[in-house]
């Protein structure tokens, strides 16, 4: 079975972040990943991971303004100073946490955009960062996502973001595959998985509709995960979904994984 990571952005949302950890350990996780460690201080959320022997899994970079509804900001060329500077910021914190991985969220396109302007800026952004990133033996990532949950998200495709990893003619660009916004988006997850195995560093969960725990809605995941072991697929697997009830609650799926290994 795959390794599984708790998101803490969304799993025990019910606690302080920094009892986050505590809890994922107790749950049984050995990993973990949040959305953005930026508010709290590096040595704090160190001595969390050490405490409680988890791996930091991955983060994002920053990406703008998330509460004013800003999602990345890699394809704005008004904002590639600001971009970079992201990038040194996300590596101090990945160096400091052992985070091996840093996802770019890339952005929602203007309304009156020019898409071909947006590509250039997304690929030189994501050319910088590869290189800097890898400078430091760090990963990055790139996530498509659906355009119901996120409406004019750029990146919104499987065969996009493999597009964009030929594009940038980085060995330090890989894919983030969602299982939930993929379905979302485009549905035939095994062999979409099987065909871009290559390019896929690491993969997120939740099931649909509802973007709840495994087991809630329409996806098979106990076939996906023996398919993900018949592949050889040896990343993590991050938890990013909304306990329907509360996360302990909705654990159930993770518990019987455990007692079948």
């Amino acid at each position: 079975m795959p390794k599984f990571a708790a998101n803490l952005t969304m799993l025990f949302a019910e606690l302080p972040f920094t009892d986050r950890f505590a809890a994922a350990k107790a749950a049984g996780f050995t990993g973990v990943e949040c959305l953005f460690p930026y508010d709290f201080e590096k040595a704090e959320l160190r001595e969390q991971l050490h405490r409680h022997g988890l791996t930091q899994v991955l983060h994002n970079l920053p990406a703008g303004d998330w509460v004013a509804g800003e999602r990345g900001i890699a394809i704005l060329p008004d904002r590639v100073d600001e971009f970079r500077d992201g990038v040194a910021h996300a590596i101090d914190y990945a160096k400091a946490l052992d985070c091996r991985q840093l996802n770019c969220l890339v952005g929602i396109a203007p309304a009156d955009a020019e898409v071909f302007e947006l590509n250039e800026v997304l690929v030189a952004n994501l050319r910088f960062a590869a290189d800097a990133l890898e400078r430091e033996r760090i990963r990055l990532l790139i996530e498509p996502i659906n355009t119901t949950d996120i409406p004019g998200f750029f990146l919104c495709g499987t065969e996009q973001a493999a597009q964009l990893v030929s594009d940038v003619r980085s060995s330090n660009l890989f894919i983030q595959y969602d299982i939930y916004h993929m379905q979302v988006m485009e549905g035939d997850i095994a062999r979409s998985l099987q065909k871009h195995l290559s390019r896929i560093a690491h993969v997120q969960l939740a099931d649909n509709p509802g973007r709840n725990e495994p087991g809630t809605g329409e996806i098979n995941y106990p076939f996906l995960f023996r398919h993900l072991d018949a592949l050889g697929y040896r990343g993590w697997v991050g938890c990013e979904y909304k306990p329907r009830t509360n996360t302990l609650d909705g654990l159930g799926w993770h518990a019987a994984l455990t007692l079948d290994t």
